[in-house]
């Protein structure tokens, strides 16, 4: 068993800057969609990423141990938990980030580092190596935990976002359309094949946001009778293994 150097496990113990924000999750079916999206795109700019149509692909690899420790953990509602994935966007696997997203007191923060394509290849194979030599604490994190919790690539989970910005209060507002599970095993770069629809038609909205949330912005995602709610794409996706 190869051992972490001294001055990696330092760089694991560094405390990289803890933002935390706020979430709201909303579950909204295609008539609410097409009513918000509308009002959405006559008040807000698109991310800049986005396609002509302001939507992009996004696809994640989520890791979990073998008791789905991330899985129970956001079943049961525990108040501090994580979870690790790999994710693009599109058909670019050039640009490839390693991300760990958490969630404290009801808060949530993400921190994420670049990957090489090379480098994803090498970890999905086994090569745990490539952790290592990627030399970033978030890379030697989760190399420390594939060793010890063993950790590993359990379901793809993909759809389209179209993501929409407003800057006073950092907002960021997203609606996830067409979720789909990865299925017949771990193959990030082959999702046509391996996916299936499992979002019965429904679209997911999303509102992130520091300390405030603008009054336009709340006045804007208002849709009656729908109220904030968890909700978890990865947990959805792994009903279907």
């Amino acid at each position: 068993m190869t051992m972490i150097p001294a001055a990696a496990t330092m760089m694991i113990k560094e405390k990289q800057p803890l933002r935390l924000r706020h979430e709201l999750k909303y579950h909204i079916s295609p008539q609410d969609d097409r009513i918000l999206t509308s009002r959405l795109r006559k008040l807000f700019k698109h991310d800049a990423n986005a396609d002509s149509h302001g939507v992009y692909r996004v696809s994640s690899l989520y890791f979990d141990t073998p008791d789905d420790k991330a899985l129970r953990q956001k079943i049961d509602g525990v108040n501090c938990r994580e979870k690790f994935r790999l994710r693009y966007y599109g058909e670019n696997t050039s640009f490839i980030r390693l991300e760990k997203k958490f969630k404290i007191n009801g808060l949530c923060g993400k921190h994420s580092v670049r990957m090489t394509e090379e480098q994803v290849r090498r970890l999905l194979s086994g090569d745990l190596e490539c952790l290592l030599e990627c030399g970033q604490p978030l890379a030697l994190e989760l190399y420390s935990k594939m060793r010890g919790q063993l950790l590993a690539p359990k379901t793809i989970v993909t759809y389209d976002r179209e993501a929409f910005l407003y800057e006073p209060g950092n907002v960021r507002i997203t609606v996830d359309r067409n979720l789909r599970s990865g299925l017949g095993g771990i193959d990030f770069w082959n999702l046509r094949q391996l996916s299936v629809p499992v979002s019965d038609g429904l679209a997911v909205l999303e509102v992130k946001y520091d300390e405030f949330l603008p009054e336009v912005v709340s006045m804007a995602v208002q849709l009656s009778n729908r109220q904030a709610s968890a909700y978890s794409k990865y947990a959805v996706c792994r009903r279907y293994d």
